[in-house]
């Protein structure tokens, strides 16, 4: 009982940081220990686990996918969602400059204790690192794509987004934003569902991570410090999209019925002052990031006891 309520918390953080535009639930897998463990159980959804259910093993097939693990983790996700999505709109609409300070110092912090994991560094592990971080940030300044419906593209946007949610510091939304369907997607294919979109969407998505998290488990066991190196080379690099002190530069108004939505494509970036706001806003990143070493040095004090 006792793991399945950590675990639902640790869903919890990750439902909470998927909320957050660019900000990804993948991170907070990483810093509280539980990223292996859950690649590896989406990684367990193979014909090993076909085989059994078509058997009618259940019992053998609920050990294979560990799913005490993934109902714990995934109750604390749609949780989460489901309560801090109506809050953080609230907060957006009227302090968006203080979540953010949060949130970057939150995502600050994590990048010294996800690499501080990192047990020997060498050469590839600092190029490794450079390379996260320029990929990253070279996502947060690219310009988006323009709309495509076609059967490939579309199991593509699925494959890569899915697989961009579970990555520390690529947020699913943002990539599909990028790749210039997520109007089509998440606004008009849901708001008058559209199965000729969804299915193909879909069935990426399902494809790619299953695909994506046998190879990444391959790749953390085999090469566990580079790896790391590369994601917490992500987590730096994102910190470009949540930079607190930025103004829409592009916006998109998308129509769709009675709905309206506001895409933002771009921003102009900006250093503070020291307004009273602006103080108010650097005590919120100073607060993110004692937040996040506080949670750090409870798990190590419980490691060690």
């Amino acid at each position: 009982m006792k793991d399945f309520v950590l675990n639902l918390l640790r869903g919890a953080l990750m439902g909470a940081a998927n909320v957050v535009p660019g900000v990804s639930g993948g991170t907070m897998a990483l810093l509280t220990g539980i990223f292996e463990k859950l690649v590896n159980a989406i990684k367990a959804f193979d014909a090993e686990a076909i085989r059994l259910f078509l058997r009618f093993r259940f019992k053998e097939l609920f050990r294979h996918i560990d799913l005490p693990f993934l109902a714990a983790v995934g109750s604390g996700v749609l949780i989460s969602i489901l309560s801090l999505a109506r809050l953080l709109e609230y907060l957006f609409d009227r302090h968006e400059l203080y979540v953010w300070s949060f949130f970057f110092g939150l995502i600050l912090a994590s990048i010294y204790f996800v690499g501080n994991k990192i047990k020997k560094f060498d050469a590839p592990v600092i190029v490794l690192f450079l390379f996260g971080t320029a990929i990253a940030a070279a996502l947060a300044f690219a310009k988006p794509a323009t709309e495509n419906a076609s059967l490939p593209y579309l199991l593509a946007c699925g494959a890569i987004a899915m697989c961009s949610m579970i990555l520390p510091g690529l947020s699913g939304s943002f990539v599909l934003l990028l790749m210039g369907n997520y109007e089509l997607v998440m606004v008009r294919s849901i708001a008058e569902p559209d199965l000729k979109i969804l299915i193909p969407f879909a069935v990426g998505g399902v494809l790619g991570l299953a695909a994506f998290a046998r190879l990444l488990s391959v790749i953390f066991r085999k090469f566990p410090d580079r790896t790391l190196a590369l994601l917490t080379g992500f987590i730096a690099g994102s910190l470009a999209v949540i930079w607190p002190w930025k103004e829409p530069s592009s916006i998109r108004t998308i129509v769709h019925g009675d709905r309206v939505k506001e895409i933002v494509e771009g921003y102009a970036y900006r250093l503070p002052d020291l307004s009273a706001e602006n103080l108010v806003a650097l005590a919120l990143l100073l607060a993110g990031i004692l937040a996040l070493a506080c949670v750090e040095l409870l798990a190590v004090k419980k490691k060690a006891d």
